[in-house]
């Protein structure tokens, strides 16, 4: 079952992790601000002194920094068409249709991301993921009948959003010891009592020093637009996230960077 969004937000701030700050529309730092270009990669360019870590064109990382955005100053909207204001959450959204249901919370967004990366290389049959109930995995063309088309595709991610959640992910996922070792299309993810949250990186960059940082990207609850994040903890507002050991402080939650996990 999927957890309900809490009409009252301090029942939210009541749960492990859960933060939220006020209302306010945070604009980049002018050396990272956004150029009219519609994908990760193009919009948010690496801060001074930093350059993008090389991925291999076929990556589930490649897919992820080359993803769609929707025009700049586009706004988050709920499942049913309501809009999420910014509030200091968001900077962009992904430009992907979502379902007029309440399934595509956090980390099915997530597993959206990883099926429709590995859809489009038409590797179908490694399409599978993990019910809650069982945790074994359920697979694409099982589901399908060997139907390959698009609006099959859909409909089994569906299917996968009713019966897996952050518990069934985070236990398919294999944990990465190192944080510094975080690649693009890596998750943050914590079971949570009575739920938990997700957040996937989008894309890493690195330093001659060896520092990296990171762009973070999520939904939330109720089912809304995957949007990249805005670093609340920063002194001056950015995306960009520093990869370090101990806590990370996302506009809606508090991981740490013993919750970074990859896929298989």
């Amino acid at each position: 079952m999927k957890a309900t969004f809490p009409v009252i937000f301090s029942t939210l701030l009541a749960s492990a992790g859960a933060l939220y700050f006020p209302a306010c529309q945070m604009a980049v730092q002018a050396n990272e601000r956004p150029s009219p270009s519609s994908t990760v990669q193009s919009r948010y360019t690496p801060p001074a002194g930093y350059e993008r870590i090389p991925l291999d064109k076929l990556s589930f990382g490649h897919y992820l920094r080359t993803l769609p955005l929707k025009p700049e100053g586009s706004q988050v909207h709920y499942y049913d068409g309501d809009t999420k204001y910014h509030r200091g959450v968001y900077d962009a959204v992904v430009d992907m249709e979502l379902d007029p249901r309440d399934l595509q919370q956090c980390a099915d967004a997530v597993m959206r991301l990883r099926g429709e990366y590995l859809y489009s290389q038409n590797r179908y049959d490694q399409i599978h993921f993990n019910f809650l109930s069982d945790g074994k995995p359920r697979h694409f063309l099982t589901h399908s009948g060997g139907d390959t088309s698009y609006p099959a595709f859909r409909k089994y991610m569906r299917h996968i959003f009713a019966y897996a959640n952050t518990s069934s992910l985070h236990d398919e996922l294999q944990p990465v010891a190192n944080s510094q070792d975080v690649m693009p299309g890596d998750v943050f993810i914590q079971k949570g009592k009575p739920y938990g949250h997700a957040v996937i990186v989008l894309d890493v960059v690195q330093n001659e020093a060896g520092h990296k940082k990171m762009l973070l990207a999520q939904s939330y609850m109720p089912a809304q637009d995957t949007q990249v994040l805005i670093n609340p903890s920063a002194n001056n507002p950015t995306c960009w996230y520093p990869v370090q050991e101990g806590k990370l402080i996302t506009p809606e939650w508090r991981f740490h960077s013993s919750d970074l996990r990859r896929f298989r």
